[in-house]
């Protein structure tokens, strides 16, 4: 077993579920990680992190960048540990998510919607206010929880064939395909993008990251998404482990969230929606599981998935 990705099953026991399987159609498993407590598997990192700081760091406070799951992972974990977060997000980030993370008493800074300004503003912060940065995904503590993803689906399923994943920044998905690597080489991992913001797939496919403005990777409803290229960390093992990327279109993504809703009874927002997407669309069969990474959607938009 990886070691790093034991210890953070160790040190996050306690602070996260262990998420189920649930069946969709034609054999598909979802892994239901819109089930955590913050609606995404981003409190795995978050709390992988902030336990693995010092005494001394805690007391400082963190800060940290999101389009908004992160950011309430990490406002909860904070919450739960007595430690002082600051979030810095887009101006245009979902209403639920910018008041997750007031609820869970987190300070939050607004920016425009770039991901870059987002990490820039972060790192800004991080060092006039002597706060820690907690990274969204370009971090080995990431990247060791999002394996106990993988190692929860290994435990379930050991049959498992094919695992469809979301790809932002890279920490779901490098993490995961990592461990399940380690289990099984012979398990597909299928990494997905919305078209509009397939930087990872086009990194993919030349073989070195590949960078897409803020104003193209932005168009897709799936904000969780929006991350502009894959993380320094995330990309050696995506390039490695994941076996192929693909690509699913805005109405796919729409049709899905009203698949999940109405046929496995769970809400999921459209960049928790994508991998499920994407293996319906690849005939999806026994072996199969999709993570349905997220489930913070926006009242207005779960209406208009269901009308569409």
């Amino acid at each position: 077993m990886l070691e790093d990705v034991e210890a953070a099953a160790a040190r996050i026991t306690g602070h996260v579920r262990h998420t189920p399987i649930l069946p969709l159609r034609g054999g598909l498993g979802l892994k239901a990680e819109s089930l955590q407590p913050t609606g995404s598997f981003k409190i795995r990192g978050a709390f992988n992190t902030i336990l693995s700081l010092s005494a001394t760091q805690r007391a400082a406070g963190v800060v940290t960048h999101s389009s908004g799951n992160h950011g309430q992972a990490v406002a909860y974990a904070a919450a739960r540990l007595g430690v002082r977060a600051v979030i810095v997000m887009p101006d245009d980030a979902p209403l639920a998510k910018r008041d997750g993370i007031r609820h869970w008493g987190a300070e939050v800074v607004t920016v425009a919607a770039a991901s870059a300004e987002r990490a820039a503003r972060a790192h800004e912060i991080a060092a006039a206010a002597g706060l820690t940065l907690v990274e969204p995904y370009d971090s080995e503590a990431v990247i060791a929880a999002t394996g106990t993803i993988g190692d929860e689906i290994w435990a379930e399923r050991p049959d498992v064939r094919r695992v469809f994943v979301a790809v932002g920044g890279g920490g779901l998905a490098s993490g995961l395909a990592r461990a399940l690597k380690h289990r099984n080489p012979a398990i597909q991992v299928i990494g997905v993008e919305p078209e509009l913001a397939a930087d990872a797939q086009e990194s993919k496919r030349l073989g070195s990251i590949v960078s897409w403005p803020g104003d193209r990777t932005g168009r897709t409803l799936a904000d969780g998404l929006r991350v502009q290229q894959l993380g320094n960390l995330n990309w050696p093992l995506i390039r490695d482990h994941v076996d192929s990327i693909v690509t699913i279109d805005e109405a796919q993504i729409l049709r899905t969230i009203r698949l999940i809703a109405t046929q496995a009874k769970l809400v999921a927002e459209p960049s928790g929606a994508v991998a499920v997407a994407a293996a319906l669309a690849a005939g999806a069969r026994d072996g199969d599981v999709a993570i349905l990474s997220g489930g913070n959607l926006d009242p207005g938009l779960l209406a208009e998935a269901m009308t569409c």
